[in-house]
């Protein structure tokens, strides 16, 4: 079983989080700089299985005003659906992941300066939008 990789695209950096090969925890990577982000996914490919990449999306209180950073994210997955066409990209609410991540860190006791660290966040993030993706998906597969 391959792991899935999750991104929390930015326009100057995205943070990068993975599942261990059985896919039961979501961990936080590495965040890379946008502009170097696909160097860095076929690396991570030529060394790792990945049988899916799911991508934040940002979806909006009230479904109907597009988040201005949609049409970059939207470039972003039919890029990488082209680049790697036999591995399935899904998208996963973004929604709150960076008031997620800022929590989880504060709860996990890092200082306040590792807390400005906005590197830090953006994969704190990432493990939040890959842990909620494996979360719903768990509970889709149950049979009741």
């Amino acid at each position: 079983m391959g792991r899935i990789v999750a991104f929390d695209y930015g326009q100057k950096r995205t943070g990068i989080a993975v599942t261990d090969p059985l896919r039961i925890i979501a961990s936080a990577l590495i965040t890379v700089e946008t502009p170097k982000l696909f160097d860095f996914i076929a690396e991570y490919l030529s060394k790792e299985k990945v049988d899916c990449f799911v991508v934040g999306f940002p979806v909006q209180y009230n479904n109907t005003v597009p988040s201005h950073s949609i049409p970059m994210i939207e470039k972003f997955i039919e890029k990488l659906k082209l680049s790697y066409p036999n591995i399935p990209v899904e998208t996963e609410d973004e929604h709150f992941s960076s008031r997620q991540a800022m929590q989880a860190m504060i709860d996990g006791g890092l200082k306040k300066m590792q807390r400005r660290d906005k590197a830090m966040i953006d994969k704190v993030s990432a493990s939040i939008i890959l842990h909620n993706y494996l979360e719903r998906n768990s509970k889709s597969n149950l049979k009741v």
